[in-house]
């Protein structure tokens, strides 16, 4: 059954662009649940489709002891949605590193929801937004820790560069902590290339393009370093950098 159409309304969907939503959602279908059995380690890498719409929506569960990482790229040309909800046991491990790259009129957005519910859980949320032209990069992210959760570590950090006036990124990192023995931190910031880099690039023989995606590559490359096959991923973005740089 499909799920009710959704609204600005309503939190994590306050930056959708819904006008391109509305023609796929009944072909979405339900979301997609995942469990991580205890003791056990998963590592997804999530590339993009190629379709002119693109949501994938996630529900997993991390039972006690298990580690999951996630590498994701969200690229869509005309709306993107990477939405991820995370239930930790105790001792879990979860880690997420995805960017949003876009230009045109494209909207690419993130939309996480991380709880956590057992004691000594751990989770990593890196996110980069890198929108050109009008595009809209958008990070939604809660961190939710149970009352009973002591020892919890968890943190966010949300990094946009805008390329364009017309641009926008949106950040928004959140904790909701009911535990009084935790450690948790969020951080976001919003910048553009800085002109002193791109004069130096450029005047070592890389035109004005290639200068940009020089840069622009040292921003977000790095979310996948650890990843085991990382090579794919790591193409895709180059591919979509250059492309908006062009």
């Amino acid at each position: 059954m499909t799920a009710p159409f959704p609204s600005r309304k309503q939190e994590a969907w306050r930056y959708a662009d819904l006008d391109a939503l509305k023609p796929v959602w009944d072909q979405l279908g339900d979301v997609a649940t995942l469990t991580v059995g205890a003791g056990e380690t998963l590592e997804q890498v999530w590339l993009p489709s190629g379709d002119d719409v693109q949501v994938r929506r996630v529900r997993m569960t991390l039972d006690d002891g298990a580690r999951a990482r996630i590498f994701a790229l969200n690229v869509a040309p005309v709306y993107g949605r990477i939405e991820l909800e995370v239930t930790l046991g105790e001792g879990a491990d979860f880690e997420l590193y995805a960017a949003n790259i876009g230009g045109g009129i494209s909207t690419n957005e993130v939309v996480t929801h991380v709880r956590h519910l057992g004691e000594r859980g751990r989770s990593r949320q890196v996110i980069r937004s890198v929108p050109g032209h009008k595009a809209v990069g958008s990070y939604l992210g809660k961190v939710e820790v149970a009352r009973g959760a002591q020892q919890t570590d968890g943190e966010q950090s949300v990094k946009a560069m805008l390329l364009d006036r017309g641009a926008t990124a949106n950040c928004k990192p959140e904790l909701e902590i009911y535990a009084d023995d935790v450690k948790c931190a969020h951080g976001a910031s919003i910048g553009e290339l800085d002109a002193m880099q791109l004069f130096y690039a450029q005047s070592r023989g890389l035109d004005p393009a290639g200068a940009r995606a020089l840069l622009l590559e040292g921003f977000v490359m790095d979310l996948w370093d650890s990843a085991s096959d990382g090579d794919a991923i790591r193409n895709a973005a180059r591919a979509a950098l250059h492309r908006i740089v062009a």
